[in-house]
């Protein structure tokens, strides 16, 4: 049975999972496909800043901040 999805705004700190799938619009999509946030992509979720937004993960070895809205249109399945 496959893993269930969730939005990456959900995870709690320290938590690794898997890009699964994005549902931002197209305009956005590209701009996060440039920084190798791609379907497949093992991540982690840093830490949310002290008021929620931004969002910190640390993919393909560098450390991404996203806002919080962004970060909610991204599924990911945990490993």
């Amino acid at each position: 049975m496959p893993a269930e999805l969730q939005a990456l705004s959900t995870l709690s700190p320290g938590t690794h999972a898997v890009v699964a799938e994005l549902r931002l619009a197209p305009e956005f999509r590209g701009r996060l496909l440039e920084m190798g946030v791609l379907v497949g992509t093992p991540l982690e979720l840093i830490r949310f800043a002290p008021l929620g937004d931004p969002v910190e993960i640390k993919i393909r070895g560098y450390h991404l901040s996203l806002r919080r809205h962004d970060a909610e249109q991204i599924l990911v399945r945990l490993r």
